[in-house]
């Protein structure tokens, strides 16, 4: 494929925007090359300015769990934006898509909307530690839960491709509040507790994580945070930015049994409009300003083209709760043929998956945690990417994402993919 028209408008961009993208792993600067520019998406598929047709593995990061331009939402939108597109005020929007995700979500009564996972993930944050009157936090190293300063302490995703996990500009005061263990390590999570006793607030994680590809908890790892928070007075956090309403209507706490304090949300609580929110127990939630001496606050937060959105998207997915089964089998059928392809040419790798979340490492040994996520061969993956995409597959262009199936993917577009996978490893 000819990607002439998006290398030009990427020189083009790189004048005016920092590094020619608005997130650094757009840049491919983990897999090489120039990014490519996307003029339109319908479906399973992006067109991008060079008139390539790609199939499409990203879904914008996860919420286009029906697929792109999906006709319901498009229409909601655009009938909400001939309203007006922001009004600063109250609307009625907000009240109903309220009441659908605390419907859908097991252990929330309120949520708050706001515009970004980022935006959620921190104030989250803030919220748990106003309620415990505690400061400390712990997170894991892998797990990235956007750029807040808290957050950005071996953070995975952009930052860990880029290779700086620590970036410029965190303090160290704002550091030594961050503690941090390795993703499904039980043990490192009760000795932070031990060496800490009565300062820590939360536990935030991806409880599925996504951010060094796709990484399933281990059996009792959840469990066993939830009943460390219970001994020591600390909240769970889960941000299901990627898994919420994703893996199912509940998300993570209702696939796998789990209680979280607060949750996260995303893009898909919008549709795919920038747009995020986190909620709990009313009593946690009750600690937010206006009503509890908790800061937080937003201009845009439950725009009305986001919360139109959300609410179309909330409410098919509630409506259709078999879309949650033929994903999932859909990122089966296609990890099934993706292994088959690698074995026969004997490429060592291992593919985890969860729902319609699957990443490919190339790497005979599990894949749990970053260390292992980081052991798996990098210069594999991005021959890999590179050789996809030749053939018109669009997967994440970092080895530390996670792909993202749509409900719009077709049985012949994962025939393709697994012929592609075949053709671009018989080559090596």
């Amino acid at each position: 494929m000819q990607y002439k028209r998006s290398s030009a408008l990427f020189s083009e961009a790189q004048q005016v925007i920092p590094g020619g993208v608005n997130s650094p792993v757009r840049a491919f600067k983990g897999v090489g090359g120039h990014p490519i520019f996307i003029n339109k998406a319908k479906g399973a598929y992006m067109y991008d300015e060079d008139g390539n047709k790609l199939i499409d593995y990203i879904n914008s990061w996860g919420p286009m769990i029906l697929g792109h331009a999906f006709d319901p939402v498009v229409e909601a939108i655009t009938e909400t934006a001939k309203k007006g597109t922001s009004f600063g005020t109250p609307t009625l929007l907000e009240t109903e898509i309220a009441q659908l995700a605390i419907a859908m979500v097991p252990n929330i009564d309120k949520i708050r909307f706001v515009n970004s996972g980022t935006e959620a993930c921190m104030s989250a944050v803030r919220l748990a530690r106003g309620y415990t009157n505690k400061e400390k936090i712990i997170k894991f190293a892998g797990c990235y839960h956007g750029h807040s300063d808290s957050f950005l302490i071996q953070a995975g995703s952009g930052a860990t491709t880029l290779g700086v996990p620590n970036s410029p500009g965190v303090t160290a005061g704002t550091a030594k509040d961050t503690l941090l263990a390795a993703y499904n390590n039980l043990d490192e999570v009760k000795a932070i507790f031990e060496a800490n006793k009565n300062e820590i607030a939360c536990i935030i994680i991806e409880p599925v994580a996504g951010n060094m590809g796709c990484i399933p908890p281990v059996s009792g790892f959840l469990e066993g945070l939830r009943s460390l928070c219970d001994e020591h007075n600390a909240l769970l956090i889960f941000d299901e930015v990627m898994t919420g309403f994703r893996l199912a209507k509940g998300g993570v706490q209702e696939l796998l049994g789990v209680a979280a304090d607060i949750v996260t949300f995303g893009k898909v609580i919008g549709g795919g409009l920038p747009v995020g929110a986190f909620a709990a127990r009313e009593e946690i939630m009750n600690y937010l300003a206006p009503i509890g001496p908790v800061y937080q606050a937003g201009t845009l937060s439950g725009n009305p083209l986001a919360m139109a959105a959300g609410i179309t998207m909330l409410s098919t997915l509630n409506n259709h709760p078999e879309v949650f089964t033929a994903i999932s089998n859909k990122t089966k059928r296609l990890h099934e043929g993706m292994a088959a392809q690698l074995d026969k040419y004997n490429i060592p790798h291992t593919i985890n998956r969860i729902g319609s979340m699957i990443s490919v490492h190339f790497s005979n040994d599990p894949v749990v945690d970053f260390a292992s996520a980081s052991a798996a061969s990098g210069a594999r993956f991005n021959l890999f990417f590179h050789g996809l995409l030749d053939q018109g597959i669009y997967i994440a262009p970092s080895a530390f994402e996670t792909w993202f199936v749509s409900n719009a993917l077709s049985e012949e577009d994962i025939d393709k993919t697994i012929d592609a996978v075949g053709a671009v490893v018989l080559k090596w």
